[in-house]
């Protein structure tokens, strides 16, 4: 009986593709902080030397936090540039959280210290005059998506631990990063939200705690 090995993803294989057609400085582009009620949407954008492969890169939901650490910091050492993008909960109500993450996005590349030739995107289009292909499950299928993930994503959970724990010590920021959990949640009904929280996002929230005063 012939036994099959399971395939691999091969996280070069958009990558590849793009240095088959000239491009050399590829972006990969992702965010982290969308389904957040609470904090900024924040967005990475990585160039890595063409050819090089990390070890252990893949989605940033898929990966400890200590395991994020070190890739995060071998990310930094490798990458040709990274830049980041913020936009905060007062822009997300304003413009909607889709609209604000493809602006982090676009700053977060307009903020590389290197142009980037060509742009690979996590399931988006960026307002930005460059090529680039939006990519669904971009990052579990592309090491340039997948380490922008592992940036942004580092990147906003030290905001949560450090600086917005400090503002907001009784949130519980810390623990749950700004995600609708029932501490959160409970939390929220019970103080208030901060000027920091996503007033679009708490309709609900919001009106169960007006039934409590």
């Amino acid at each position: 009986m012939v036994v099959e090995e399971l395939s691999t993803v091969d996280m070069l294989l958009y990558e590849k593709e793009c240095w088959e057609q000239a491009y050399c400085r590829i972006a990969g582009v992702d965010e982290v902080g969308r389904g957040c009620l609470f904090g900024d949407v924040i967005a990475a954008a990585v160039i890595l030397p063409e050819g090089l492969i990390i070890e252990g890169v893949d989605d940033s939901k898929k990966l400890s936090a200590k395991k994020r650490d070190a890739l995060y910091e071998l990310i930094l050492e490798q990458a040709l540039a990274v830049g980041i993008g913020q936009v905060d909960s007062n822009v997300i109500d304003d413009i909607n959280i889709k609209q604000a993450s493809r602006l982090a996005m676009k700053i977060a590349i307009e903020g590389l210290s290197d142009q980037p030739d060509y742009i690979l995107v996590d399931a988006e289009k960026v307002d930005i005059p460059l090529p680039q292909r939006a990519i669904i499950k971009g990052d579990a299928n592309s090491q340039s998506i997948a380490a922008a993930s592992i940036v942004a994503k580092v990147t906003r959970d030290r905001l949560c631990e450090g600086a917005w724990e400090e503002l907001y010590p009784d949130y519980g920021i810390a623990i749950h990063k700004g995600y609708a959990t029932k501490l959160h949640r409970e939390q929220i009904t019970s103080l208030g939200p901060t000027p920091m929280h996503r007033r679009s996002f708490l309709g609900r929230i919001l009106a169960e705690q007006q039934t409590l005063f």
